[in-house]
């Protein structure tokens, strides 16, 4: 678990450093930059991108841990006593339901 942490914080570090460094090279001087930055109140438009991006990707990690833990649950209980399927499914929904905020804060960053 800790390594494939590790391994998602590691690939996500280096696209967001790339592209932070991309949009250095395409703003041309540190004037120009420091005059959008003031612009933009402080919060560049890569910046509103790459945070939305983090929110959608965490989220959707945190799901996807979560669904599998619950249905694995599930699928065992239901093995067990078929009667349960009613009660355990909606908890993998339940779950689920973390993508969906996170997808929600992430256009919520972008439209503010």
């Amino acid at each position: 678990m800790n390594k494939k942490f590790l391994v998602i914080l590691g690939m996500l570090l280096a696209f967001t450093s790339t592209m932070l460094f991309a949009n250095e090279a395409a703003a041309g001087t540190a004037e120009e930059t420091a005059v959008e930055a003031v612009k933009d109140g402080g919060l560049s438009e890569a910046a509103k991108y790459i945070s939305a991006a983090v929110a959608v990707a965490m989220a959707c990690i945190a799901g996807s841990i979560a669904v599998g833990k619950i249905g694995a649950a599930a699928m065992g209980a239901m093995a067990e006593n078929p009667e349960v399927s009613g009660k355990a499914l909606p908890y993998v929904g339940l779950a689920e339901g973390i993508c969906l905020w996170g997808m929600l804060v992430a256009v919520l960053i972008l439209i503010l």
